[in-house]
């Protein structure tokens, strides 16, 4: 059998899904949330990826995973023929702790491969009203049960020492709901990060929408926060103000002075954005933005459009594979030239990498970051 063209077979499975045969526990797939959810976690040679196996256009998919929950092993098939065994990553070990008063660690933060993300507030004032975002579904998962509204300082502070300690994480990455449109959350993700530096001493990002006072970069820098991300999510302003109407309304040149001010506090490289991929937006714009950002030291995080259950576009359909593709081979060589590397970050999203494929086409540039202690060769015919 022949090496898979991994570029293909990454790009395929995160914009068409995976269905999957799955015996584990379900608290290990990330269900609801800000941001991409509804996926699941595994390795493909040395390279993690997340992907998605909820929604209605999963059920299309050509790929199947059958997932056994005797080993750590899947076989991926394309079409009902063999791609090649695929490594599960293993459940984390916090999903079997839980604080004195009963709340399982899952519910406080999950882990993302070797990172532990944590949705800090669930409340979001955009949510239920005319300017909530069309690609999140914070609301849902207090209702389905998956989450409690607001994390302490002190729980997250407990489960980080314990992902850090049983897990191995290497970071955490914190997001919330904006539960004001003042501060935006600044004051109580400082304070939340804060508290996990002092008991696990972990590299923490924190994203947020930009405060209406920027002091509060230097006060995060401060407390221990090591990357932020500000994440703009579509650069075409006719389709963030359609899509995102309360970002459009803070205004898109604000998220410019807060890129560059963040910047100077945090470092080239250790501020982030992302641009969903599949909102409307055509690809000159999606470059466009990604210029932006990097002329300015943002990364780009660059990811297809995830339809979440609960979500406004949970039935929309994500972008082809070939434009997303396209984005790709155009942003990663932008990326290599301002020697703005992924495997740089030194915590968050652009760090961990498994929501976007964007980091296998960086390899070509140098980008040689494994994050994996035991690779796994995956052999079959090329995807096409």
């Amino acid at each position: 059998m022949n090496q898979v063209d991994l570029k293909t077979l990454a790009v395929e499975l995160q914009s068409l899904g995976v269905r999957t045969v799955d015996e584990r526990p379900r608290e290990e797939v990330r269900s609801g949330g800000a941001g991409p959810s509804d996926a699941g976690f595994l390795w493909i040679d040395d390279t993690p990826l997340t992907v998605p196996v909820n929604g209605d256009y999963v059920g299309r998919s050509p790929y199947e995973l059958v997932m056994h929950s005797s080993g750590r092993f899947g076989e991926l098939t394309r079409n009902g023929e063999e791609v090649g065994r695929v490594r599960i990553h293993p459940r984390p070990k916090i999903y079997d702790l839980e604080t004195e008063d009963g709340v399982p660690y899952w519910k406080i933060g999950l882990m993302h491969l070797d990172s532990l993300a944590s949705t800090v507030m669930q409340h979001c004032v955009y949510w239920g009203t005319h300017e909530q975002c069309h690609f999140c579904a914070i609301g849902t998962t207090l209702l389905n049960g998956r989450t409690i509204a607001v994390k302490t300082p002190e729980r997250l502070a407990e489960v980080a020492a314990a992902a850090k300690r049983l897990d191995g994480a290497k970071d955490v990455t914190l997001t919330t709901g904006s539960p004001n449109r003042v501060d935006r959350g600044a004051d109580y993700m400082t304070r939340v990060a804060a508290a996990i530096r002092e008991a696990a001493d972990l590299p923490v990002q924190v994203q947020i929408e930009p405060p209406d006072d920027l002091g509060w970069f230097g006060r995060m820098k401060d407390a221990g926060v090591e990357a932020l991300g500000l994440h703009l999510e579509v650069w075409d302003e006719e389709v963030l103000a359609r899509v995102a109407p309360g970002k459009h309304a803070q205004g898109r040149d604000y998220y410019l002075t807060a890129w560059e001010r963040a910047v100077d506090v945090f470092g080239p490289g250790q501020v982030s954005t992302y641009f969903i991929l599949g909102l409307g937006e055509d690809k000159q714009s999606v470059l466009d933005g990604c210029r932006a950002a990097i002329d300015r030291g943002v990364y780009p995080f660059v990811v297809p459009l995830r339809p979440a259950p609960g979500a406004i576009t949970q039935t929309a359909t994500p972008p082809s594979v070939e434009y997303v593709r396209e984005v790709y081979e155009a942003v990663a060589p932008l990326l290599a030239d301002a020697k703005l590397m992924s495997q740089n970050a030194r915590a968050g999203c652009v760090r961990c990498q498994a929501c976007s494929a964007l980091s296998t086409f960086e390899q070509a540039f140098g980008n040689e970051r494994n994050n994996d202690p035991e690779p796994t060769p995956l052999v079959g015919p090329a995807a096409a």
